[in-house]
This record gives C-alpha cells, structure tokens and sequence, in this order.
C-alpha cells in the first residue's frame, strides 16, 4: 500500500509544483492548432484567455457541450475573451483525435473558441499542472493567471446540475471586467484525467 501511495505522489506531485497558480505569469507554449498553424500564448496579448483542457471522449467535457453550457459561454464572451482549447491527449490512446476530427468534434457541438491547439507531447498541459478534463485557466492581458480549476461546484457528468451550479470561470471573467479582484481564484478540477502519455 504504501508503494503505491508513494508512486501516486511520485506521478502527481511534479504536476503540482508546475501548476499554473493564480498571481503568476501563465507559462508560455506554442502549438498547432486543427489546421496546422502554430499557435502561441503570446499571439493574445493584452487581452484576456480562456485556456480549457479538452477531450471530447470525457463525459463531463460532453456534459457541457452536448448541453451547450460551453459554447453559450463562449459565445457570450468571445468579443472581449479569446478563448482556447487544449487537447493533451497522446496519439495512442483510444480517446485520441485527429486534428480534423477534433475541431469537427468540437464545433459540431457548437464551440466558438479562439483556436483549438494540440498538444500531444503534454508539454503545455504538464506546464500548466493540467490533470482533468475539463480543466479551466483565466489569465488576464498582462498575461497573469487569475483562476485556475474546476469550471463550476457540480462535479458530475449530469447535465441535469448545469442550472444549479456556480460557474467560477463566468465568475472570474465578471469579476475581471467590472475591475475587481477574482473572488474564487482556485477550484478544485474534476472530470476525466488528461490521456498524457
């Protein structure tokens, strides 16, 4: 038991010290998106980012886009938000996506971000201490992490909890365009874990 508790902290304890945190600089990455573009942090500056975890194989990614919760809120924001997509998910795993099927995927649901970027290798969602899906980064023009985790506080893969719960990312962008301080920062993640190699 306690090897396995060891080799448990051995695995998650390094996407701990990496996380991106509220207050520090968001770590920069450049990757592909759907259609081949590289694609960097630095590309949205001075405005504020939505980074998002995704795999559209995930139950809880589904119960946001198949309600439409997702792409409401994209949609919402998108003229003062550039909203990004980020699948981790390595080639050999059975929830991988072609490039092309992703984005059909994804805006088959109805998704309206920014860009969806991939990120087979795991180096930005390792830097980013990303561990489900989805996973949800706020950071504001100046590039600094202003929420980090869970998207709301009904950790199920029921649509049926969407109305009633606290959507924190909805939140954290409210609060930061009327100029206040995030109230809720950080938020613990839930959903499925990213398929890293």
């Amino acid at each position: 038991m306690r090897t396995s508790i060891a080799a448990i902290l051995v695995a998650v304890l390094p996407l701990l010290a990496s996380a991106a945190q509220p207050g520090q600089p968001a770590p920069a990455f450049s990757l592909k998106d759907t259609s081949g573009r590289t694609v960097s942090l630095a590309d949205f500056r001075g405005r504020t980012v939505v980074l998002e975890w995704t795999n559209p194989g995930c139950p809880f990614v589904r119960k946001h886009y198949e309600s439409r919760n997702l792409p409401g809120l994209q949609s919402k924001v998108r003229k003062d938000v550039a909203w990004v997509l980020v699948n981790s998910t390595h080639p050999g795993h059975a929830d991988y996506l072609a490039p092309e099927a992703l984005a059909a995927r994804l805006t088959g649901w109805g998704a309206a971000p920014a860009a969806i970027l991939m990120d087979p290798d795991g180096t930005a969602g390792r830097a980013y201490g990303a561990r489900t899906t989805p996973q949800m980064w706020v950071i504001d023009a100046a590039g600094v992490v202003r929420f980090a985790g869970g998207i709301d506080d009904k950790p199920s893969a029921s649509a049926a909890d969407i109305p009633a719960a606290r959507n924190f990312v909805a939140a954290a962008l409210d609060d930061m365009k009327a100029g206040r301080p995030v109230a809720t920062a950080t938020a613990l993640p839930y959903g499925c874990s990213v398929k890293y190699r």
